[in-house]
């Protein structure tokens, strides 16, 4: 009987009173490529990470090739040829492709300098092995997302590795990246490495993955067959009922008037250069409009100048003045944790963030706390918000819940326009439908979304034009209903000039 490369039997991890595995069991064969797929807060990551000695089980063996091992810490997985590629790429800008490789596993000569040189061959080895185009004398910085995907690959094979943990590999990538990406795993494969693929991105555990293993709150709720399931059966397995898709809208082609405008817009970033460059654009009441564009290209200092969080260089930003104004924007932000909610505040209080001079809260000196908990309460209902007590703390909610109190906030508020950033990364399919029927409903109320999202088909699927934004400018505006993923990823990457309809 062949062993399997990894075999995990009777995982439990428990978090103070949390438990994110429940003797689990998960099984990979050398030279597949496996998927591991379930909502938030289903215990993915802790999984991988015990498998990476990042945590240690409460219970539960583990074996890599047939044999038992302890798994204590990332340099004995490494040790063992177990390599992670973590969500948030973890690379020194400043730094070049080699030396990122070789950063912390340098190979010394007898008399302790580095050989750089025999590195150097290993890596170029590397590369022509696997087919990965890049240069090794490049700083990371000067890199698109997609080969900086692919230095953390080559920074684990590097290393040795035979077991490649992915996490969310393709969540920043282009179409066609992300292709290539899948490329490169399929050569991987055929040269025996084995594969764990952690994604929510149904599609692509279909189109890349041999066999697939379902998480549900800590529990192992199938162990699927590819060719034998598919993308409905994996979606219920993961949130243990029947999953309807965000329906794909009529759109309308005769909007209300012009809400907002965007004229001339310069905006510079930290390091004082233009990321923004004289861009105009508008949005009509009861439209979404949505901002594609590989991460990097201006959307962040785009999003913060709309929301008075950047002061703009050049141009002009106004809201048609029968609507109301900009201080009254409804702003769902990309970083959660960051600009979105107080983690040590409790969800009332979280809830009042940026409200509190509303008449509804705001009394003669005090806040009037039994309207906001009231408040609350219905926002908690109408918005499907899992709590065990409306006066606890947000820290304690899931990701997901998270952004749900986010999203009620933001939507609850007396405005005509909103800024959805990215506002369902990181959620479950489940989570994710929600948010998105939420900014539909919005739509339909009359309101104007600017909607930014690296995710293209939501974009695809919620707007109604699509401006691509590439080096600070808008290389395409597109009718939605015109276009698709690839064509929307040639623009991205500055492969196909522009197109202004």
């Amino acid at each position: 009987m062949v062993q399997p490369a990894v075999e995990m039997t009777g995982i439990t991890k428990i978090f103070g009173n949390v438990t994110a595995n429940k003797s689990v069991d998960f099984s990979v064969q050398k030279g597949e490529i496996h998927a591991l797929v379930g909502e938030n807060g289903a215990g993915k990551s802790t999984l991988m990470k015990i498998l990476y000695g990042m945590h240690s089980p409460d219970s539960g063996t583990i074996k890599i090739n047939g044999n038992k091992k302890t798994i204590s810490s990332p340099a004995k997985a490494i040790k063992l040829g177990i390599g992670m590629v973590h969500q948030h790429l973890m690379l020194i800008d400043t730094f070049t492709v080699n030396e990122n490789i070789i950063l912390g596993y340098e190979k010394r000569k007898f008399y302790g300098l580095i050989n750089i040189k025999r590195a150097e061959e290993k890596i170029n080895k590397l590369t022509k092995d696997f087919n990965i185009e890049i240069d090794i004398e490049e700083k990371i910085e000067n890199l698109p997302i997609g080969l900086q995907q692919k230095v953390e690959i080559l920074k684990i094979l590097y290393r040795d590795a035979e077991i490649l943990i992915l996490d969310e590999p393709t969540a920043v990538l282009t179409p066609q990246e992300a292709d290539t990406l899948f490329s490169t795993l399929e050569k991987l494969k055929t040269e025996g490495k084995t594969i764990i693929l952690i994604t929510h991105k149904l599609d692509e555990v279909m189109a890349v993955s041999d066999s697939i293993t379902v998480l549900r709150r800590g529990n192992v709720t199938g162990v699927l067959d590819k060719v034998k399931t598919s993308t409905e059966e994996i979606a219920n397995l993961m949130v243990g009922e029947e999953i309807t898709d965000v329906k794909r809208k009529s759109r309308r082609k005769n909007f209300a008037k012009e809400m907002f405008k965007v004229n001339s817009l310069t905006v510079l970033n930290d390091k004082g250069a233009q990321a923004v460059k004289n861009i105009s654009f508008y949005i009509k009441s009861g439209e979404i409009f949505g901002i594609a564009g590989v991460e990097g290209n201006g959307q962040s200092e785009l999003v913060e100048a709309i929301t008075s969080l950047r002061k703009f260089q050049e141009g002009k930003i106004s809201i048609v003045d029968e609507f109301n104004n900009l201080s009254d924007t409804a702003h769902i932000p990309a970083d959660r944790h960051k600009n979105g909610i107080v983690m040590g505040f409790n969800i009332p209080n979280n809830i009042l963030l940026g409200r509190q001079k509303e008449n509804i809260f705001s009394g003669k000196i005090f806040i009037k706390k039994e309207t906001l908990e009231e408040y609350t309460s219905k926002l908690m209902e109408d918005y499907d918000i899992r709590l065990s007590s409306p006066l606890q703390k947000i820290k304690e909610l899931s990701g997901g819940n998270q952004q749900k109190v986010i999203v009620a906030r933001e939507l609850s508020k007396d405005t005509n326009l909103i800024v959805a950033n990215h506002p369902t990364r990181g959620l479950d399919i489940k989570a994710s439908n929600f948010v998105q029927n939420s900014l539909l409903k919005a739509k339909n109320n009359g309101k104007a979304v600017l909607l930014v999202s690296s995710d293209l088909g939501e974009l695809l699927k919620l707007s109604d034009r699509i401006a691509v934004l590439y080096k600070g400018t808008i290389a395409a505006l597109l009718d939605a209903d015109k276009t698709n993923e690839r064509e929307l990823g040639m623009y991205m990457t500055g492969a196909k000039g522009t197109a202004i309809e």
